[in-house]
């Protein structure tokens, strides 16, 4: 049973969902920017983040029925819309991005739940799953979202886009520090240090998923590597035997 939309924006509102909010934000922010031109569907409870797609062409939010809605705003008009997360009212090809916060680790169906996703995905569009870490101490915290329904290895999370048709292209991980409040001032600090010093203790993974890779095309049909000095998200070992261009989502505000 997923947790309700009144349990979600109560955590969201305190200092450890803040704290929350404000990692996965970063992360987003470095692989999609603004979204810029984009068509942006956030499935799950993906509100607290989908004000920073300024650059959106439009932006909805899809909350499954067993969890409930909220209204949310976005140019002065609600952007929300209940759905049934195996039957999603969109056309096929519809959003150019998709970002799935809280989706699969209650879904009664991950597999049917992503597949629908996949559907309402453009040829060239970027799917990204943020899920609770397995290995982390949010998983085993009651008292946050992070502690209810199945949390996810990255193995996990690439088999599932795998048997949907897509390919990982990227992954990264967030929320080193534990979800005590006491501790919650050394988070940035353990965000520096903890992919080093303990990576399984994140509490958080993503990994994005395409149809394909692109390169960025310069002017006269050139095309450029796109590197980025410090990537949010890491590609993964199945985007570094394609070619010699960096995959997009190792890139800060790459173009769709």
């Amino acid at each position: 049973m997923r947790r309700s939309i009144d349990d979600l924006r109560t955590f969201y509102g305190e200092p450890t969902g803040a704290l929350a909010r404000r990692m996965l934000a970063r992360r987003l922010e470095d692989a999609w920017g603004e979204a810029n031109n984009c068509d942006v569907l956030g499935l799950g409870y993906a509100t607290p983040w989908l004000d920073g797609f300024i650059g959106a062409r439009r932006v909805i939010a899809a909350m499954p029925g067993g969890q409930g809605a909220e209204q949310w705003a976005a140019a002065g008009r609600n952007r929300t819309v209940l759905v049934d997360d195996r039957r999603l009212p969109f056309a096929a090809g519809t959003f150019d991005r998709i970002l799935l916060v809280h989706a699969l680790e209650e879904a009664d169906d991950p597999q049917g739940l992503l597949a629908e996703a996949v559907r309402v995905l453009a040829p060239a569009g970027r799917i990204i799953l943020a899920a609770a870490a397995r290995g982390g101490m949010w998983a085993r915290a009651e008292t946050t979202p992070f502690g209810h329904g199945r949390p996810f290895t990255r193995g996990q999370l690439e088999r599932l886009v795998r048997e949907v048709g897509l390919e990982p292209a990227a992954w990264s991980q967030a929320l080193y520090v534990p979800p005590w409040r006491p501790m919650l001032p050394l988070a940035d600090g353990l965000e520096q240090v903890g992919p080093k010093l303990f990576p399984g203790a994140a509490g958080l993974i993503m990994l994005e998923a395409s149809r394909r890779a692109y390169a960025r095309v310069q002017p006269g049909g050139a095309a450029q590597a796109v590197l980025a000095g410090r990537p949010a998200l890491t590609p993964s070992p199945a985007a570094r035997d394609q070619a010699s261009a960096a995959h997009p989502m190792v890139a800060a505000r790459k173009q769709p």
